[in-house]
């Protein structure tokens, strides 16, 4: 008998507003514990047997697992934790208090990553309302991902036993794209999160003294500007040296992803590209490694005027690395540049170290997942072969378990959900798509043994 979809996606709606209600910033340390718990508690409802993961002093990461009418065991990713609202005055609606409007569902969180958790957990629970689920589930939350998932890789190592599965869903792509296609990625990039700091006085001192003494804002400015050439090439000495260039494979996939992804992403940043288009944009934004300023202080920045000469700077870089690039050697090239450039004074504080990971093409469980998303959706997918993001938990879960995972098109995810920014939304109409691919997958991999 034909599942109720429509009831399911009332149930993930519903159920994605309760999720979103928890403030749950994991960089303030915010509703972490409360939020787990919340989860835990969802979790137990659908049938799971429910535990909390923890290392060290990061926050709990919820573990649940439920047994199948098959052999076949699928390991879940999402995480419960959501970025800062800042600025708080752009929202239309209080970000902790779900708005429907305009066929979408308006809340931080929404579309990064308690929507998909959402959207799981309501087709877990109309499984479980019929007898039991078709495989096993082993399912994965945890609270740190915005913040580069530092405690993860030692959660993952206690408790490899628990988590060992036939295949894994991270973090889920697109459930439809602009052209209506749905997405898979199959790996993402690497990063190293670093902030610079440097000072150049004792304090901030009247502006008239830049007569006659150094100024921290242009001492960082002139270290930033040696970092990057204006076609955006990376200067750093040996930066390129370990990148290896996408297969054939990858490169046959690039050309066949969905020309939507840049018209979709052209139109939210509203930035022509410098009029790179078409497959050789997709190959760098897959594959091109990136060094990027995400924030730069010093100085005064209020309402008027302050005339300052400024004692200190600081400036957050983040490099999206590919492989075989290693985060610990971009450090230590980013270390001996700045010096042989004579900005010894410039201090490196790394804040996220990740390493790119992803599975091969070819794998089994990727044309799996790629053929039950094609009968779903009535399109072929869009396959991306590195999403330029980081999921820094990739590399861990290959580490030790050794899974094989995709980012499947079970997420109510689009181009214009405004994730880390003001008004995060999810479509409606994206949460019933997920459902459908969500249930249709867990049906299909019942008859994988």
């Amino acid at each position: 008998m034909e599942p109720d979809f429509r009831r399911i996606e009332d149930d993930a709606l519903r159920l994605l507003d309760q999720l979103c209600r928890q403030p749950s910033i994991s960089a303030e340390g915010q509703a972490l514990q409360e939020t787990a718990d919340l989860v835990g508690e969802l979790l137990a409802e659908a049938g799971f047997e429910v535990r909390q993961l923890r290392a060290d002093d990061g926050p709990p990461a919820v573990y649940g697992e439920q047994r199948g009418q098959s052999a076949y065991t699928l390991l879940l990713y999402n995480h419960y934790d959501v970025q800062p609202v800042d600025p708080l005055e752009l929202w239309e609606t209080p970000p902790f208090d779900p708005s429907l409007r305009d066929g979408c569902l308006f809340a931080r969180g929404a579309a990064d990553n308690k929507g998909e958790l959402a959207v799981r957990l309501a087709v877990a629970r109309a499984f479980r309302e019929g007898g039991m689920l078709p495989i096993g589930i082993r399912w994965i939350v945890e609270g740190e991902e915005e913040v580069g998932s530092p405690h993860f890789d030692e959660i993952v190592r206690r408790n490899a036993e628990l988590l060992r599965a036939d295949g894994c869903l991270w973090e889920g792509a697109p459930a439809r794209l602009g052209d209506g296609r749905p997405s898979i990625g199959l790996g993402f990039k690497g990063a190293l999160m670093v902030r610079l700091d440097v000072r150049v006085l004792r304090s901030d001192a009247h502006s008239a003294a830049a007569a006659v003494a150094p100024s921290a804002a242009w001492r960082m400015v002139e270290a930033l500007s040696t970092l990057r050439d204006r076609d955006s090439s990376v200067r750093i000495a040996g930066f390129y040296d370990s990148v290896v260039p996408p297969t054939d494979a990858e490169r046959h996939a690039l050309e066949d992803e969905s020309d939507s992804i840049e018209e979709d992403l052209r139109e939210e940043l509203g930035s022509d590209f410098g009029g790179l288009t078409g497959a050789p944009w997709r190959e760098r934004l897959a594959f091109g490694p990136t060094c990027n300023i995400a924030g730069l202080t010093s100085g005064y920045t209020g309402p008027g005027l302050k005339s300052v000469l400024t004692a200190r700077a600081t400036a957050n870089l983040d490099f999206r690395l590919v492989p075989d690039q290693q985060p610990e050697e971009i450090h230590e090239l980013l270390r001996s540049h700045l010096d042989a450039e004579g900005f010894e004074d410039v201090e490196i504080t790394v804040l996220v170290s990740a390493e790119a990971a992803g599975t091969p093409i070819e794998h089994p469980f990727v044309q799996r997942v790629a053929h039950v998303a094609q009968s779903v959706a009535g399109a072929r997918p869009s396959i991306t072969p590195r999403i330029g993001a980081t999921l820094p938990i990739i590399a861990s879960l290959d580490r030790h378990i050794g899974v094989p995972g995709v980012a499947a098109p079970g997420n109510p995810f689009h181009f214009g959900a405004r994730a880390h920014a003001p008004n995060e939304n999810v479509r409606v109409d994206d949460v019933g798509r997920a459902v459908r691919f969500t249930y249709a997958l867990f049906e299909d991999l019942a008859t994988a043994h």
